[in-house]
């Protein structure tokens, strides 16, 4: 249960947190090309006094917050790329009741509301509980940005993390388990030729067809929940000629770490059949993220925090909260043992849309669940 004090600066700050999330929202931000959006938060919270922020080499802005550089770290995270490529400004509007905005939910809400919570630290100084406190706005979370911001802070600080939050998605759920997965681009090459004078030769879009057709006859595991997916394909030259080129990218996920070796097998398995002296296949990873499994002592940490989160969120929309296993910054903590929790603050709907939006009257409601989350871990 949040103070008095607190509710009153929440109230008193809440038409600034919105107003700092449309300015945020509709800067483009595309994985790999965070740059914008990491300057102005960067800029943001110098502007507030947060000595020590700085921007590091995959482009999150990490703010050390009373850290001594030795105690063990909470880590609070949320991300700042978005899934689309726009590099103008996003298109914003109100809506009734829904703000407007592609990638404004996923994740732009959550850092909004992060930030909120930075801002009331650094105007009212709290002593963390044992632990120091680390504030991150995030790159790479988004499809090919491949988890590369999680993975420097955890290559940087991973020794000293305790726990772990990363602030994404809604208020009705909560991530507590790693879908791992690997992302393939898979290039096809062969002679090709005039599609009538050379009819006959191999064509390259055809080699590729027979991975897919292979790829969606796999019977999937039975542990845990397994799936695949080819998500894009291209290739050709034009209708009368045989295709020298294609490309497709395809995955495979799961939330079982055997289940995750079965497939990759299988695809390789595929990858090898294919790969014919006609047509040359070349297959490159191009993201992976691992699934997790903690041992029993992280377990128990984990478990507490989970019914701390579902007590908040529960407590505040009087709704059942789903926990679920998800694709997430959790991944890569979730993989080094160290306790971790995906969640977020607003509702809303159409993530990975241009018709993404939020609804205005839950940013309160996600407001106090941010407040109520991070300050657990001050005196």
């Amino acid at each position: 249960m949040l103070a008095q004090n607190i509710l009153a600066y929440i109230d008193g700050h809440k038409d600034e947190t919105y107003e700092l999330l449309k300015t945020i929202a509709q800067i483009p931000a595309p994985s790999n090309q965070e740059e914008k959006r990491a300057d102005f938060c960067l800029q943001l919270l110098e502007s507030w006094g947060a000595r020590g922020a700085y921007i590091d080499p995959a482009l999150n802005v990490v703010f050390p917050y009373q850290d001594n550089g030795e105690e063990p770290l909470t880590v609070f995270m949320a991300h700042i790329d978005v899934v689309f490529p726009d590099l103008t400004p996003l298109p914003l509007y109100e809506d009734g009741d829904r703000l407007c905005c592609p990638g404004v939910g996923d994740d732009t809400a959550n850092l909004a509301a992060m930030l909120m919570v930075v801002k009331y630290l650094l105007n009212n100084p709290m002593k963390p509980k044992n632990t120091g406190i680390l504030f991150v706005c995030n790159a790479g979370e988004e499809g090919l940005g491949n988890l590369k911001g999680v993975r420097e802070i955890c290559r940087t600080y991973g020794s000293r993390m305790k726990r772990f939050y990363s602030f994404d998605g809604g208020l009705k759920g909560v991530v507590n388990r790693a879908v791992g997965s690997t992302r393939f681009n898979v290039s096809a090459d062969t002679i090709g030729g005039h599609s009538y004078g050379k009819f006959g030769n191999p064509n390259a879009i055809a080699g590729l067809a027979q991975v897919v057709n292979d790829i969606y006859a796999i019977q999937v595991p039975e542990y845990g929940k397994t799936t695949y997916n080819v998500g894009t394909i291209q290739g050709g030259t034009s209708v009368n000629t045989i295709a020298q080129h294609a490309e497709m990218l395809c995955e495979y996920r799961s939330d079982d770490v055997q289940s995750i070796e079965i497939m990759e097998k299988y695809f390789q398995d595929i990858f090898a059949k294919r790969n014919t002296g006609d047509v040359h296949l070349k297959v490159e990873v191009v993201g992976q993220r691992p699934c997790g499994k903690l041992d029993e002592a992280a377990q128990a940490d984990q478990d507490a925090m989970l019914a701390r989160a579902k007590e908040i969120l529960h407590g505040l929309t009087g709704e059942e909260i789903h926990v679920h296993a998800g694709s997430t910054d959790c991944n890569i903590p979730l993989s080094m043992n160290v306790p971790s929790l995906c969640y977020g603050f607003y509702n809303g709907a159409g993530a990975h849309t241009r018709e993404e939006y939020v609804e205005i009257s839950s940013l309160y409601t996600g407001y106090k669940a941010a407040f109520e989350s991070i300050l657990d871990y001050f005196e």
